[in-house]
């Protein structure tokens, strides 16, 4: 048994060697892989001006700081001048160390393997990207040096949302590469195994406690004394980064990651960049929409609620600026794509369309009250006006959409059946899983900030399903088309009631819905210089606007990571954001409002009652509706 086991084990051994070495002949034999001295995609905002975050400066690797190269070295591959491509001791001691705890706590990933999946535009785990690494790894080990091959690595690396060493020494320190001292090095080497937690600025004792790690293995692989790592951990670094990184704010990240997700979901794209040389992406990021994005959520928020937002063309779809969070260098996390909230009464205006396609006018009245119902079963649902406020009188819809009234909302829904809030909500876009229950309503399920954008574009662009994109157009360095952004609108609602919706929305701040309550968005009309539709929504852990005109379209969310209730103030917090972003974004523009559909008739009514308006009426407006309806 002891004999087979041995002659197994050589068997095994003589294997192993023989297929390592053919693979490595046949890797070897193959053309060089050409692996460009550039970044594998540059993006582009929508006046095809370059963004310069992404690492444009490639250096030689004798213009890097040796304590970078020794620093890194040590903490991420200490073998690597001796293997070809992958350090198996190493691989075997992770599969112990894993097997042995049940989970993954080491990876046995080389530089060179690093570098490979970098210069890769997806990052998933399927069997077939990691065999596809492997090959790149040595084709690579074959045909390139190893001070080529780091190099590269140092150039492409995430130090913390900025790419490459010479752009990262840059932003933390305001130096070149080569002029990095031990303690900068090692603080930058710490960065690249996890950016959002070892990044200096916003994390510096998880960074510190990094760079201890790394000064160790410093010193234990002998680039280092032990004086010099004392000295290194005790030296009072002075960070110079702040918000921008090259005039760019870092807010733009949070758009980039977005820009990347939609390039791994494009077929038209190569798998490979290695043999075009890398790509160019022209987006449709408009840069003066981000920053007064970002400067009004700046502006806002000082404390740990976080903010999100989207401004897009409800038109064709165009994403023109986008933001995850408050802060992309603490956590990377899209809010804007991936969080998914409730929205509150911001899905309303979806529940008034179909009450009008179903005969309801904008005038059409229910008593708003106190009001307990009961379905089967003796079930009760009791739902309360915001801070419990009721008229205790018949109001019409347009009040109820000023007011953002719940008990109009909810005999609505009702009186329409459940399930028609959930057949438009789909019709329009909104993805997510909804359930025809009484509470929907009142936005009760969870849905993403983009779930709305795509939802309120029907509404922004009179009555058209868009799907949002974020990149116009792809090319290789060589000027060849890989791909080309194809418009997808279909007409999904009618105009008419659209227009009429959107009407109502513009009564969320007009004086004459001032009654018992004041219109929701009343307080920022002073701060508007153009007219939109404009819709809130409140939970008790969320606030949403949504507002537009023809060409513009921005949707805020703002409230705690953890889910905790927001205090009151956090209206107003999110109304701010929405007014100061909008504005920013459409300073200098034309208003671009709604015409008048030709089947729409206004007339001149009490919007609170209903009623004709005459000289003795004390709210007067123009209501409309579509001919035939009208009071």
């Amino acid at each position: 048994m002891k004999n087979k086991i041995i002659k197994l084990g050589l068997f095994s051994l003589i294997s192993f060697w023989i297929i390592y070495v053919l693979l490595y002949l046949v890797a070897f034999l193959y053309p060089k892989i050409y692996i460009p001295k550039t970044n594998n995609y540059y993006i582009y905002d929508n006046n095809d001006a370059i963004l310069p975050n992404i690492g444009e400066d490639w250096i030689s690797i004798d213009e890097v700081s040796p304590y970078v190269i020794s620093a890194t070295i040590s903490i991420e591959d200490k073998n690597f001048y001796k293997h070809h491509g992958f350090d198996y001791l190493r691989i075997l001691k992770a599969i112990y160390v894993n097997v042995s705890n049940g989970k993954t706590l080491e990876g046995a990933s080389t530089i060179t393997q690093q570098y490979a999946k970098n210069l890769f535009l997806t990052f998933d785990k399927k069997l077939s990207r990691k065999i596809e690494e492997a090959w790149i790894t040595l084709r690579m080990e074959t045909h390139y040096s190893k001070d080529e091959i780091l190099e590269g690595y140092l150039n492409t690396i995430n130090y913390g949302g900025v790419f490459g060493i010479e752009n990262a020494s840059q932003y933390y320190f305001g130096k070149s590469a080569s002029k990095l001292s031990i303690a900068e090095a090692s603080i930058l080497a710490g960065i690249p195994k996890s950016p959002s937690n070892y990044e200096p600025i916003n994390n510096e004792e998880n960074a510190k406690e990094r760079q201890k790690l790394v000064l160790d293995a410093m010193v234990r692989n002998k680039y280092i004394t032990e004086e010099e790592k004392n000295n290194a951990i005790n030296e009072k670094l002075k960070f110079t980064a702040n918000n921008e990184v090259d005039g760019m704010h870092t807010s733009i990240m949070y758009y980039q990651d977005a820009v990347i997700e939609e390039l791994k979901s494009i077929n038209d794209i190569p798998k490979s960049v290695l043999s075009t040389g890398g790509i160019k992406v022209y987006t449709t990021l408009d840069i003066n929409g981000q920053i007064s994005l970002e400067e009004a959520i700046k502006n806002n928020v000082d404390s740990d609620i976080q903010a999100a937002g989207i401004l897009i063309n409800p038109n064709d779809g165009a994403v023109l600026s986008l933001i995850g969070g408050t802060d992309y260098l603490k956590t990377e996390y899209n809010r804007a794509l991936y969080a998914k909230r409730q929205v509150g009464s911001t899905l309303k205006p979806f529940l008034y369309y179909n009450a009008l396609e179903n005969g309801m006018t904008a005038t059409s009245t229910f008593k708003s009250e106190k009001t307990t119902f009961v379905f089967s079963n003796n079930n009760t649902y009791m739902p309360q006006n915001f801070g419990n406020r009721y008229p205790n009188k018949d109001i019409t819809m347009i009040s109820a959409i000023a007011y953002s009234d719940n008990i109009y909302a909810i005999k609505t829904h009702l009186f329409l059946g459940e399930d028609k809030l959930v057949d438009i909500a789909n019709k329009v876009g909104i993805s997510s899983n909804l359930k025809p229950i009484p509470s929907l309503a009142l936005g009760s399920m969870d849905l993403s900030l983009m779930d709305m954008i795509r939802g309120y574009s029907s509404l922004a662009n009179e009555g058209y399903k868009i799907v949002p994109y974020f990149i116009r157009k792809v090319v290789d360095n060589h000027g060849n088309l890989l791909y080309e952004h194809k418009d997808y609108k279909e007409k999904v609602l009618d105009n008419n009631y659209v227009f009429i919706v959107n009407d109502m929305l513009t009564a969320t701040y007009d004086e004459a819905l001032i009654d018992y309550e004041y219109p929701t968005c009343y307080a920022i009309k002073p701060r508007m210089t153009h007219k939109y539709s404009i819709k809130t929504g409140t939970t008790d852990s969320n606030y949403l606007v949504f507002g537009y005109n023809k060409n513009a379209l921005l949707g805020i969310w703002a409230g705690y990571d953890d889910n905790r209730s927001v205090p009151g103030t956090g209206g107003y917090l999110v109304k701010n954001i929405w007014v100061e972003g909008m504005e920013g974004y459409m300073k200098d523009k034309e208003d671009s409002y709604y015409d008048i559909p030709n089947d729409i008739i206004g007339v001149l009514v009490d919007p609170t009652t209903g009623y004709l308006a005459t000289n003795d009426s004390k709210h007067k407006r123009i209501v409309y509706y579509l001919k035939g309806t009208e009071p």
